[in-house]
Protein backbone atom coordinates (compact mmCIF):
# COMPACT_ATOMS: atom_id res chain seq x y z
CA UNK A 1 0.00 0.00 0.00
CA UNK A 2 1.41 3.52 -0.52
CA UNK A 3 2.54 5.48 1.89
CA UNK A 4 -0.29 8.38 1.11
CA UNK A 5 -2.87 5.47 0.82
CA UNK A 6 -1.74 4.58 4.22
CA UNK A 7 -1.42 7.80 6.04
CA UNK A 8 -5.08 8.35 4.77
CA UNK A 9 -6.26 5.13 6.17
CA UNK A 10 -4.65 6.00 9.67
CA UNK A 11 -6.30 9.19 9.52
CA UNK A 12 -9.82 7.89 9.20
CA UNK A 13 -9.36 5.70 11.26
CA UNK A 14 -7.69 7.38 14.21
CA UNK A 15 -10.77 9.85 13.72
CA UNK A 16 -13.47 7.24 13.71
CA UNK A 17 -11.98 5.71 16.94
CA UNK A 18 -11.91 9.33 18.60
CA UNK A 19 -15.60 9.92 17.60
CA UNK A 20 -16.88 6.67 18.47
CA UNK A 21 -14.70 6.68 21.57
CA UNK A 22 -16.72 10.27 22.39
CA UNK A 23 -19.74 9.37 21.62
CA UNK A 24 -19.67 6.03 23.53
CA UNK A 25 -18.66 7.83 27.00
CA UNK A 26 -21.67 10.50 26.57
CA UNK A 27 -24.24 6.92 26.25
CA UNK A 28 -25.49 5.23 29.39
CA UNK A 29 -28.48 3.63 27.58
CA UNK A 30 -28.06 -0.26 25.39
CA UNK A 31 -27.00 1.81 22.12
CA UNK A 32 -23.71 2.71 23.59
CA UNK A 33 -23.07 -0.64 21.83
CA UNK A 34 -22.96 0.21 18.47
CA UNK A 35 -20.12 2.84 19.02
CA UNK A 36 -18.07 0.57 21.39
CA UNK A 37 -18.26 -2.12 18.67
CA UNK A 38 -17.11 0.87 16.15
CA UNK A 39 -14.08 1.76 18.88
CA UNK A 40 -13.15 -1.32 18.94
CA UNK A 41 -13.06 -2.16 15.26
CA UNK A 42 -11.09 0.78 14.34
CA UNK A 43 -8.58 0.05 17.10
CA UNK A 44 -8.03 -3.23 15.56
CA UNK A 45 -7.97 -2.08 12.12
CA UNK A 46 -5.11 0.56 13.20
CA UNK A 47 -3.41 -2.49 14.28
CA UNK A 48 -4.29 -4.46 11.30
CA UNK A 49 -2.70 -1.65 9.49
CA UNK A 50 0.56 -1.43 11.81
CA UNK A 51 3.07 -2.75 9.46
CA UNK A 52 2.29 -0.60 6.41
CA UNK A 53 2.31 1.99 8.50
CA UNK A 54 5.74 1.25 9.96
CA UNK A 55 7.43 0.70 6.68
CA UNK A 56 5.75 4.15 5.37
CA UNK A 57 7.39 6.04 8.64
CA UNK A 58 10.89 4.50 7.82
CA UNK A 59 10.91 5.20 4.01
CA UNK A 60 9.76 8.91 4.68
CA UNK A 61 12.27 9.03 7.69
CA UNK A 62 15.40 7.52 5.99
CA UNK A 63 17.64 10.34 5.03
CA UNK A 64 16.30 12.89 7.01
CA UNK A 65 18.44 14.92 9.09
CA UNK A 66 15.06 17.08 11.14
CA UNK A 67 15.54 15.73 14.67
CA UNK A 68 12.47 17.65 15.54
CA UNK A 69 10.37 15.35 12.88
CA UNK A 70 11.87 11.92 14.37
CA UNK A 71 11.18 13.29 17.68
CA UNK A 72 7.51 14.32 16.95
CA UNK A 73 6.98 11.11 15.00
CA UNK A 74 8.43 9.23 17.75
CA UNK A 75 6.65 9.99 20.46
CA UNK A 76 3.20 10.02 18.37
CA UNK A 77 4.15 6.79 17.73
CA UNK A 78 4.25 5.70 21.53
CA UNK A 79 1.13 7.45 22.30
CA UNK A 80 -1.08 5.44 19.55
CA UNK A 81 0.86 2.28 20.96
CA UNK A 82 0.12 3.50 24.57
CA UNK A 83 -3.47 4.12 23.14
CA UNK A 84 -3.93 1.01 21.56
CA UNK A 85 -2.24 -1.49 23.86
CA UNK A 86 -4.60 0.19 26.94
CA UNK A 87 -7.60 -0.17 24.88
CA UNK A 88 -7.11 -3.96 24.49
CA UNK A 89 -6.26 -4.54 27.92
CA UNK A 90 -9.10 -2.39 29.30
CA UNK A 91 -11.88 -4.09 27.20
CA UNK A 92 -10.12 -7.40 28.57
CA UNK A 93 -10.18 -6.03 32.76
CA UNK A 94 -6.71 -8.53 32.54
CA UNK A 95 -5.24 -5.31 33.93
CA UNK A 96 -7.55 -2.61 35.45
CA UNK A 97 -4.29 -0.41 36.69
CA UNK A 98 -1.04 1.28 35.96
CA UNK A 99 0.33 2.19 39.19
CA UNK A 100 -2.39 5.13 40.81
CA UNK A 101 -4.13 5.47 36.95
CA UNK A 102 -7.10 2.96 35.54
CA UNK A 103 -6.10 1.48 32.68
CA UNK A 104 -9.02 3.74 31.38
CA UNK A 105 -7.56 6.93 32.05
CA UNK A 106 -4.17 5.54 30.10
CA UNK A 107 -6.08 4.97 27.16
CA UNK A 108 -7.91 8.03 27.18
CA UNK A 109 -5.09 10.43 28.02
CA UNK A 110 -2.42 8.80 25.64
CA UNK A 111 -5.32 8.92 22.53
CA UNK A 112 -6.10 12.23 23.06
CA UNK A 113 -2.05 13.28 23.01
CA UNK A 114 -2.09 10.66 19.68
CA UNK A 115 -4.93 13.54 18.58
CA UNK A 116 -3.52 16.39 19.52
CA UNK A 117 0.19 15.32 17.82
CA UNK A 118 -1.58 13.90 14.50
CA UNK A 119 -2.03 17.35 12.63
CA UNK A 120 1.72 18.04 13.48
CA UNK A 121 2.59 15.26 12.03
CA UNK A 122 0.90 14.77 8.92
CA UNK A 123 2.31 18.49 8.04
CA UNK A 124 4.52 17.72 5.05
CA UNK A 125 3.90 14.39 4.66
CA UNK A 126 1.65 12.99 1.49
CA UNK A 127 -1.71 11.68 1.90
CA UNK A 128 -3.99 11.39 -1.51
CA UNK A 129 -7.38 11.52 -0.62
CA UNK A 130 -8.57 11.84 -4.41
CA UNK A 131 -11.41 9.31 -5.16
CA UNK A 132 -10.59 5.49 -4.65
CA UNK A 133 -10.84 3.21 -7.71
CA UNK A 134 -11.91 -0.30 -7.59
CA UNK A 135 -8.80 -2.01 -6.07
CA UNK A 136 -8.53 0.91 -3.01
CA UNK A 137 -12.04 -0.50 -2.54
CA UNK A 138 -11.23 -4.14 -2.30
CA UNK A 139 -8.18 -3.08 -0.30
CA UNK A 140 -10.42 -1.13 2.75
CA UNK A 141 -12.72 -4.04 2.33
CA UNK A 142 -9.85 -6.98 3.08
CA UNK A 143 -8.57 -4.43 5.81
CA UNK A 144 -12.22 -4.29 7.60
CA UNK A 145 -13.18 -7.61 7.20
CA UNK A 146 -9.33 -8.71 8.93
CA UNK A 147 -9.80 -6.05 11.78
CA UNK A 148 -13.62 -8.00 12.47
CA UNK A 149 -12.22 -11.13 12.24
CA UNK A 150 -10.01 -10.09 14.56
CA UNK A 151 -12.27 -8.60 16.70
CA UNK A 152 -14.60 -11.51 16.85
CA UNK A 153 -11.20 -13.69 17.65
CA UNK A 154 -10.60 -10.94 20.64
CA UNK A 155 -13.79 -11.35 21.96
CA UNK A 156 -13.64 -15.12 21.92
CA UNK A 157 -10.63 -15.16 23.59
CA UNK A 158 -12.07 -13.16 26.11
CA UNK A 159 -15.64 -15.23 27.21
CA UNK A 160 -13.06 -18.12 26.74
CA UNK A 161 -10.67 -18.43 29.07
CA UNK A 162 -12.78 -16.75 32.02
CA UNK A 163 -11.65 -12.83 31.25
CA UNK A 164 -14.00 -10.00 33.34
CA UNK A 165 -13.78 -8.62 29.81
CA UNK A 166 -16.32 -11.21 28.22
CA UNK A 167 -18.96 -10.60 30.39
CA UNK A 168 -18.31 -6.30 30.19
CA UNK A 169 -21.35 -3.85 29.56
CA UNK A 170 -22.88 -3.00 26.26
CA UNK A 171 -20.59 0.25 27.39
CA UNK A 172 -17.86 -1.82 27.82
CA UNK A 173 -17.35 -1.29 31.49
CA UNK A 174 -16.74 -4.14 34.13
CA UNK A 175 -19.12 -4.72 36.95
CA UNK A 176 -17.54 -3.45 40.68
CA UNK A 177 -19.46 -4.28 43.61
CA UNK A 178 -23.05 -4.52 42.85
CA UNK A 179 -25.41 -4.38 45.47
CA UNK A 180 -22.74 -3.50 48.28
CA UNK A 181 -22.61 -0.85 48.90
CA UNK A 182 -19.12 -0.66 50.83
CA UNK A 183 -17.45 -1.91 47.57
CA UNK A 184 -18.88 1.02 45.55
CA UNK A 185 -15.97 2.59 44.18
CA UNK A 186 -15.79 6.29 44.42
CA UNK A 187 -14.83 8.40 41.63
CA UNK A 188 -14.76 12.42 41.19
CA UNK A 189 -15.20 13.82 37.76
CA UNK A 190 -11.33 15.17 36.77
CA UNK A 191 -10.66 18.05 39.89
CA UNK A 192 -14.17 17.79 41.48
CA UNK A 193 -13.55 17.08 45.16
CA UNK A 194 -15.46 15.95 48.45
CA UNK A 195 -16.32 19.47 50.29
CA UNK A 196 -16.68 20.54 53.61
CA UNK A 197 -20.60 19.92 54.54
CA UNK A 198 -21.94 21.87 56.80
CA UNK A 199 -24.20 19.96 59.88
CA UNK A 200 -27.72 20.21 59.68
CA UNK A 201 -27.23 20.90 55.48
CA UNK A 202 -30.26 21.93 53.86
CA UNK A 203 -31.22 21.80 49.78
CA UNK A 204 -32.25 24.89 48.28
CA UNK A 205 -35.06 23.97 45.44
CA UNK A 206 -37.54 25.76 43.51
CA UNK A 207 -39.75 24.96 41.21
CA UNK A 208 -42.46 27.66 40.92
CA UNK A 209 -40.32 30.81 42.01
CA UNK A 210 -40.79 30.12 45.70
CA UNK A 211 -37.48 28.73 47.70
CA UNK A 212 -37.56 26.28 50.04
CA UNK A 213 -34.53 24.67 51.64
CA UNK A 214 -35.45 20.95 52.55
CA UNK A 215 -33.22 18.96 54.89
CA UNK A 216 -32.33 15.57 54.95
CA UNK A 217 -35.36 14.64 56.71
CA UNK A 218 -37.29 16.27 54.47
CA UNK A 219 -35.61 14.46 51.53
CA UNK A 220 -35.98 10.98 53.72
CA UNK A 221 -39.20 9.92 52.09
CA UNK A 222 -38.27 5.70 50.51
CA UNK A 223 -38.79 6.36 47.57
CA UNK A 224 -36.53 3.69 45.52
CA UNK A 225 -34.93 3.00 42.59
CA UNK A 226 -32.39 0.57 41.79
CA UNK A 227 -30.21 2.41 39.53
CA UNK A 228 -26.58 1.35 37.48
CA UNK A 229 -24.09 3.94 37.72
CA UNK A 230 -21.42 3.46 34.61
CA UNK A 231 -18.51 5.64 35.57
CA UNK A 232 -16.54 6.41 32.21
CA UNK A 233 -13.34 5.07 34.31
CA UNK A 234 -14.63 2.16 32.95
CA UNK A 235 -16.44 0.40 35.60
CA UNK A 236 -20.39 0.00 36.72
CA UNK A 237 -22.01 -1.12 39.49
CA UNK A 238 -26.03 -1.46 40.10
CA UNK A 239 -27.12 -0.68 43.75
CA UNK A 240 -30.55 0.40 45.56
CA UNK A 241 -30.75 3.87 46.36
CA UNK A 242 -33.53 5.62 48.67
CA UNK A 243 -34.54 9.37 48.86
CA UNK A 244 -36.81 11.28 47.34
CA UNK A 245 -38.12 11.19 43.43
CA UNK A 246 -38.24 14.62 41.83
CA UNK A 247 -41.34 14.19 40.33
CA UNK A 248 -43.02 13.64 43.63
CA UNK A 249 -41.21 17.22 44.74
CA UNK A 250 -42.08 19.42 41.25
CA UNK A 251 -45.43 20.35 40.42
CA UNK A 252 -46.67 19.19 37.42
CA UNK A 253 -47.12 21.86 34.29
CA UNK A 254 -43.47 23.22 35.24
CA UNK A 255 -41.53 24.01 32.03
CA UNK A 256 -38.20 24.67 31.47
CA UNK A 257 -35.18 22.16 32.36
CA UNK A 258 -34.20 20.91 36.19
CA UNK A 259 -30.79 22.13 36.92
CA UNK A 260 -28.82 20.87 39.52
CA UNK A 261 -25.79 22.16 41.05
CA UNK A 262 -23.80 20.34 43.89
CA UNK A 263 -21.34 22.28 46.28
CA UNK A 264 -18.40 22.28 44.35
CA UNK A 265 -20.58 24.50 41.77
CA UNK A 266 -20.20 21.29 39.31
CA UNK A 267 -23.70 21.11 37.68
CA UNK A 268 -26.21 19.15 35.38
CA UNK A 269 -29.05 20.23 33.14
CA UNK A 270 -31.76 18.06 32.63
CA UNK A 271 -35.05 17.99 30.75
CA UNK A 272 -38.79 17.86 33.19
CA UNK A 273 -40.27 15.15 31.41
CA UNK A 274 -37.16 12.82 33.75
CA UNK A 275 -38.03 13.86 36.67
CA UNK A 276 -40.16 10.82 37.44
CA UNK A 277 -36.89 8.56 36.92
CA UNK A 278 -34.35 10.73 39.28
CA UNK A 279 -33.62 10.72 42.51
CA UNK A 280 -32.18 12.51 45.64
CA UNK A 281 -30.47 9.74 47.39
CA UNK A 282 -29.89 10.00 50.80
CA UNK A 283 -29.36 6.49 51.24
CA UNK A 284 -27.48 3.54 49.50
CA UNK A 285 -27.84 -0.13 50.40
CA UNK A 286 -30.45 0.99 53.20
CA UNK A 287 -27.53 2.77 54.98
CA UNK A 288 -27.03 6.65 54.92
CA UNK A 289 -24.54 7.79 51.95
CA UNK A 290 -20.95 7.85 53.08
CA UNK A 291 -18.92 11.58 51.98
CA UNK A 292 -17.37 10.00 48.82
CA UNK A 293 -20.40 8.77 47.20
CA UNK A 294 -22.28 12.20 47.73
CA UNK A 295 -23.59 12.42 51.03
CA UNK A 296 -25.30 14.00 52.60
CA UNK A 297 -27.66 14.25 49.26
CA UNK A 298 -26.27 12.90 45.50
CA UNK A 299 -28.54 12.50 42.32
CA UNK A 300 -29.27 9.20 40.99
CA UNK A 301 -30.06 9.66 36.94
CA UNK A 302 -30.73 5.74 35.74
CA UNK A 303 -29.66 5.26 32.17
CA UNK A 304 -26.93 8.40 31.90
CA UNK A 305 -23.12 7.81 32.51
CA UNK A 306 -21.64 8.86 36.31
CA UNK A 307 -20.42 12.21 35.20
CA UNK A 308 -24.46 12.71 35.17
CA UNK A 309 -24.73 11.77 38.72
CA UNK A 310 -24.37 14.77 41.01
CA UNK A 311 -22.50 14.78 44.13
CA UNK A 312 -22.91 16.40 47.25
CA UNK A 313 -26.07 18.62 45.99
CA UNK A 314 -26.70 21.90 46.95
CA UNK A 315 -29.49 23.14 44.45
CA UNK A 316 -32.05 21.66 42.33
CA UNK A 317 -34.07 24.67 40.88
CA UNK A 318 -36.33 24.73 37.56
CA UNK A 319 -34.57 26.84 34.94
CA UNK A 320 -36.27 28.72 31.74
CA UNK A 321 -33.13 27.10 29.81
CA UNK A 322 -33.68 23.93 27.53
CA UNK A 323 -31.80 20.89 28.76
CA UNK A 324 -29.13 20.72 25.93
CA UNK A 325 -27.80 24.26 26.76
CA UNK A 326 -24.65 22.76 28.65
CA UNK A 327 -21.62 21.68 27.07
CA UNK A 328 -21.79 17.68 26.32
CA UNK A 329 -19.03 16.64 28.78
CA UNK A 330 -18.19 19.25 31.75
CA UNK A 331 -14.90 21.09 31.45
CA UNK A 332 -14.44 20.47 35.60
Amino acid sequence: MRSSRTNLAVVVLMLVAAASGLVAFSLGTPIAALPVTVHGLAGTALLVLAPWKVMAAYRGLRGRADGRRWRLSLLLAVATTVALVSGFLQASGAVPRLGSLTMMQVHVGSALLAVVLTPAHLRGRPMNVALAGRREFLRAGGLFGLAGLAWLGFEGALRSVGLPGGQRRFTGSHERGSFDAAALPATQWLDDRPPEVAEGHRVRFDATGEERNLSIEDLDRGDRLVATLDCTSGWYSTQEWEGALLANLIPPGVEGSILVTSLTGYRRRFPVSDAHRLLLATRLGGEPLRSSHGAPVRLVAPGRRGFWWVKWVAAVEIDGRPAWWQLPFPMT
